[in-house]
């Protein structure tokens, strides 16, 4: 059931452009990382039966890897809604991590009710390096929630990552991911067999890819 549930989410981001491939003509991230992919999983609330399959599964994934969860956490801002989704379906409590602590009133990091002790799960749109997400991860941890792990919609699958992720003690799982992506997007003709060296190089460094 994973293959499918990978597989169809990479379809429906290729199919709305949440994400795009153009190895041949790359893109210029923030960081100035030079990439020939580009994610934007905004994209996904705009289109009802892409958001609904997301979310379901969602629940299906957390049931399964994390079956005593208590708190659904998203994170701010690109996974606040799915969060809310994934909690409304799950009949559970829900709050939302900032990426920064209000500059007034309570400087929260975590907005709701966190009980002490209870059992989280962070709901993130897109992992890259980690450095973010680990972050939210860690503010949950400092509200006294006992977090389980995190599942997000679409992983880069950097090494880096996962090492990030290892070291921190945090389990992830995805929905998709680059690999599913670009062997579906091959099968597919979204991309032909000469671009397929490019994105795997790319994968494997992406901080000095292009330059």
């Amino acid at each position: 059931m994973e293959n499918v549930i990978e597989n169809k989410v990479a379809e429906y981001l290729l199919q709305i452009k949440a994400i795009k491939l153009q190895p041949a003509n790359p893109f210029t991230w923030a960081s100035g990382w030079i990439s020939p992919i580009y994610c934007d999983n905004r994209k996904t609330l705009s289109y009802h039966e892409v958001r609904t399959y997301i979310r379901d599964s969602f629940v299906e994934v957390i049931r399964k890897n994390y079956p005593d969860v208590e708190l659904i956490a998203g994170v701010a801002t690109g996974a606040i809604a799915h969060g809310a989704l994934v909690a409304e379906a799950m009949g559970l409590p829900f709050v939302y991590i900032r990426a920064e602590a209000k500059k007034h009133g309570l400087e929260n990091l975590v907005e709701g009710e966190v009980k002490p002790g209870q059992k989280a799960v962070v709901i993130e749109d897109l992992i890259s390096t980690g450095g973010s997400s680990l972050k939210a991860f860690n503010a949950l941890k400092e509200s006294g929630a006992v977090v389980l792990g995190m599942a997000a919609i679409f992983s880069y699958q950097f090494p880096v990552a996962q090492k990030n992720f290892d070291e921190a003690g945090c389990k992830l799982v995805t929905l998709s991911n680059y690999h599913a992506l670009t062997n579906f997007a091959l099968q597919t003709g979204y991309i032909d067999a000469t671009h397929t060296e490019t994105l795997a190089k790319w994968r494997t460094s992406p901080d000095t890819w292009g330059k």
